[in-house]
């Protein structure tokens, strides 16, 4: 069995306030702590994926903020104390400063960041 806190998981991506920290934790899964702060709109980062949109599904928790989620179908707000799921297919914005924790499936996890991180310069 695996645990983790935020504290001592690896900052994978940082940078103008966003913080993502994240960690394997079994089960082919990855647990992330996730800060964005108001404003922040992953638009940019996830161009030139499929469909311009995150492909990785989410399962999770917002402990503080909004977040709109914009998807093919339109767009979801999450708001502080909402566990979520967030399927494939998704571009995050948001509307307070954020923090939220997510578990999601390992690889298909690494190919977004890998993405996000190849684009942010």
């Amino acid at each position: 069995m695996t645990a983790a806190t935020r504290e001592d998981t690896p900052v994978a991506i940082e940078g103008g306030g966003v913080e993502l920290r994240m960690t394997e934790v079994g089960g082919d899964m990855t647990a992330a702590f996730v800060r964005f702060p108001k404003g922040t709109d992953m638009t940019e980062a996830v161009k030139g994926l499929p469909g311009d949109m995150c492909q990785c599904p989410h399962w999770g928790y917002l402990f503080s903020g909004r977040l709109k989620m914009r998807t093919a179908s339109g767009d979801e707000i999450y708001e502080a104390g909402q566990a979520f799921y967030w399927p494939a297919g998704h571009v995050p914005e948001a509307l307070e400063d954020c923090e939220y924790l997510d578990f999601s499936p390992t690889k298909e996890f690494n190919e977004v960041i890998d993405h996000v991180k190849a684009h942010m310069g």
